[in-house]
């Protein structure tokens, strides 16, 4: 399944794994944990926080940035896209070696 719509009780399936439908350059989280207790910074006047996460458990380290929005929301914006983020997964945070937290996926585009 590449796309669900709910309000209209539709499901869109593509085939192989390479579809554009898979792919995610950003996604939503909320219910975030932090190791540290609060939310790393998401940047300053020199730019967004460089950092790595994974959606998927064993996958490479995908670099991103984090940006904090309303209510506690959080997005993340990777340097390439990735492969099938589904909402309900985590995300998890790295800076380097060291887990910094993350939170449930809520979207991804």
């Amino acid at each position: 399944m590449a796309r669900k719509d709910i309000a209209h009780n539709t499901l869109w399936v593509v085939q192989g794994h390479e579809h554009p439908w898979l792919l995610s350059h950003t996604l939503a989280f909320e219910d975030a944990s932090w190791v540290a207790g609060a939310a790393p910074d998401s940047g300053s006047a020199a730019g967004p926080l460089a950092l790595a996460a994974k959606t998927r458990y064993r996958q490479l380290d995908a670099a991103c940035t984090l940006a904090s929005g309303a209510d506690g929301a959080f997005q993340l914006n990777f340097d390439e896209p990735q492969w099938a983020v589904t909402p309900g997964q985590s995300a998890v945070l790295y800076d380097g070696e060291v887990c910094l937290g993350g939170g449930v996926i809520t979207a991804s585009a």
